[in-house]
């Protein structure tokens, strides 16, 4: 056993995440520049220049966001007007008005939205959502005959029907009025609808380009409600129900979505909404914050409103959100509560099975570069979740199916995508395989013929080999500065609060720090990883938690980390933590070992300190070597690891050597 050896035969290399690191490049001389003249830390300065900001007037405008001069959105939307004339007729000749919603957090929150200001306005509304497992997305010929024979003279969509030609059309042929409200992609011709609100028709230069569907609703509510005079009141519990929508949505939190989230999550902590008081109650965020988190939404309570429409009746969530009555809002935020630790459940059993599916037979996605994966009892309404986290877990684009009906005939999907693969555009690319299909560049919807399965999964690759390279098939940690210990602080953590609203298409700022000394790390919860930092020449250590990297425990003693700052609340203690969303081998070479020589009883021994293993070696005359790992009772003495044996070090005389030599390397 030789002490000059690094290798460390006694247990398997530690496991990884398999990630490709982009570190933004350094623009030192203007993130200082940019710091004084904004009063900001030099991270967040080189943060702003990354996103393209490089003047103090742009980072005035990204800091305060109130301060960027708007246009009026009956200017940016050419049937907003119309819109507002059409319902403001209806709502006077006391017209029946149904909106037609979605089973997803936008499409209810938008439901929920529009029908709270309807009826503040004295409309007479009510509303219809597809079912999931019966309907699938959108407005369909059935709900609009049924909304026919209930006597509604004008239909609205929320979230959905830019498509729907068959449905409208239907609907004009009952003498129906129509308006469709939704943000999803434009079809090459658009429905006959009498009115049609999308982001997706206005300027990209436009802030509303990045409207969620509940964010349209907004804007038409707000409009109508202006136009009618009895704004007073309403706009408070309508901005709410925007945030919620918006973020459970992962809208871009660019333009007026950032200016507008900014405002509404200062109102959700004291919600003038019994629904939403209910649901903070039972999912466990602190009534004591001034605002909420995107992450207390996209985390907490988006995930108890998504799994309703998931896996259960979109009306609770419609009750849940339109009730002032504070037992039956309770009521329903137990039903959210319990239907979403069924999701939880769900998820998980199919993602071991997937995980299980991938690993254990020859699914060969590096070669195909595109990851297709179907199983008979998979439950559709939350495979979408299931896709996301295969994407983070081997990051390559996945398309994952479950079989319907009895005679297995068709497959229903979702897929999700990485940042060089366009998802619709995939699907497009195999439209003449599929039944139904739908979504945007991250992620989708797709139905198909049992029998088209292994066509599917050629044309997927196909297609994946003329946009992605092998280099591509690892998850993406995009990362924007280094960082010391020493800078991470709370006045750190302020600056970036600043900053907030972040999430998709303004994300977190993510720092790195090379070479990092893993001090103590354990699982929480056998899901996560719970880890002791320090950094060599620095006092202080730092707490961080990396989110479902159990497999990866325990983690080697000197990494380079990726992380993202959060702050940790308990018992009235608080301390700025790291969130952990990258992890390497260290970059650093490794530390030549510490040397020393001692006696002990009257015999000569060197000894060795691998700081970069966490092992002693110590070594005797004859040459033999005992070596022992930090913490562990189990040491190999022998003259190589060959054929070492394993030795209790906590008995004599093994105790009392260990302590000699560790006296003399501190010496």
């Amino acid at each position: 056993m030789q002490s000059g050896s690094n290798s460390h035969p006694s247990k398997p290399a530690p496991k990884l995440p398999n990630q490709r690191w982009r570190i933004a490049p350094a623009k030192t001389g203007l993130a200082k520049k940019l710091a004084l003249s904004n009063r900001l830390s030099p991270l967040l300065a080189q943060f702003l220049i990354n996103r393209g900001i490089e003047t103090q007037e742009e980072a005035n405008i990204y800091l305060n966001p109130e301060s960027q001069v708007m246009p009026p959105p009956i200017e940016e939307f050419p049937d907003l007007a119309i819109s507002v004339d059409i319902l403001k007729g209806a709502i006077a000749n006391c017209e029946k008005i149904a909106i037609c919603g979605d089973y997803d957090a936008d499409g209810m929150t938008s439901t929920a939205l529009l029908l709270r200001a309807l009826r503040w306005l004295g409309a007479d509304v009510d509303y219809a959502i597809p079912s999931r497992m019966k309907d699938g997305y959108g407005i369909n010929k059935r709900i609009v005959e049924e909304f026919a024979n209930e006597g509604v003279g004008l239909i609205l969509t929320v979230d959905n029907g830019i498509s729907a030609h068959e449905a409208v059309s239907r609907a004009v042929e009952l003498g129906m009025t129509i308006i469709i409200t939704d943000h999803h992609d434009l079809p090459p011709q658009l429905p006959e609808a009498d009115a049609i609100l999308n982001p997706k028709q206005i300027p990209e230069s436009s802030p509303y380009q990045g409207l969620a569907g509940v964010g349209v609703a907004y804007v038409l509510a707000i409009a109508l409600a202006q136009e009618m005079g009895k704004i007073k009141g309403l706009t408070t519990q309508l901005l709410e129900l925007f945030t919620l929508g918006t973020i459970a949505d992962l809208a871009p939190l660019i333009g007026i979505n950032r200016r507008w989230l900014k405002r509404g999550l200062k109102l959700l902590p004291k919600s003038e909404l019994t629904g939403v008081q209910a649901l903070i109650q039972i999912s466990g965020v602190s009534e004591e914050q001034k605002e909420l988190k995107p992450d207390d939404i996209g985390f907490k309570l988006g995930p108890r409103i998504n799994a309703v429409g998931r896996l259960a009746d979109p009306q609770i969530v419609i009750e849940l959100l339109t009730t002032t009555d504070p037992g039956i809002a309770l009521e329903r935020a137990m039903e959210c509560e319990e239907i979403n630790h069924t999701r939880q459940q769900l998820c998980e059993e199919i993602e071991k099975n997937a995980i299980a599916l991938i690993e254990d037979t020859p699914i060969n996605w590096q070669e195909q570069r595109v990851l297709v994966i179907v199983e008979q009892e998979w439950h559709h309404g939350v495979i979408g979740i299931v896709a996301s986290r295969l994407v983070e877990r081997y990051g390559v684009p996945v398309f994952i199916g479950t079989y319907e009906g009895e005679d297995l005939q068709h497959i229903r999907g979702s897929a999700r995508g990485i940042p060089e693969f366009h998802v619709f555009e995939a699907l497009q690319f195999c439209h003449d395989l599929l039944e139904k299909y739908g979504g945007h560049k991250a992620a989708g919807g797709f139905s198909l013929p049992s029998e088209n399965l292994s066509k599917f999964q050629e044309s997927l690759s196909k297609f994946a080999h003329q946009c992605l390279e092998t280099e591509h098939l690892k998850p993406l940690i995009e990362i924007d500065v280094e960082a010391n210990f020493s800078q991470i602080n709370s006045h750190l953590y302020q600056q970036i609060d600043t900053i907030h609203p972040c999430g998709i298409g303004n994300p977190d700022p993510i720092f790195w720090t090379p070479n990092v000394r893993v001090v103590d790390q354990k699982l929480v919860g056998n899901r996560h990883l719970k880890l002791t930092l320090s950094q060599d020449n620095q006092p202080n250590q730092i707490q961080a938690i990396a989110w479902r990297w159990g497999e990866y425990f325990p983690i080697p003693s000197r990494v380079d980390i990726a992380y993202k700052l959060r702050e940790n609340n308990w018992n009235g203690n608080i301390n700025v933590e790291l969130e952990l969303v990258g992890i390497r081998p260290s970059s650093a070479a490794p530390l030549p070992p510490k040397k020393a020589e001692f006696y002990y009883n009257n015999r000569r021994y060197t000894c060795s300190l691998w700081e970069s293993l966490d092992e002693l070696r110590i070594k005797n005359p004859e040459g033999k070597v005992l070596a022992i790992q930090k913490g562990q009772k189990i040491g190999l003495l022998g003259f190589s690891r060959e054929d070492a044996q394993e030795i209790d070090v906590t008995k004599s005389p093994y105790f009392q050597l260990i302590k000699a030599a560790t006296s003399a390397l501190k010496a």
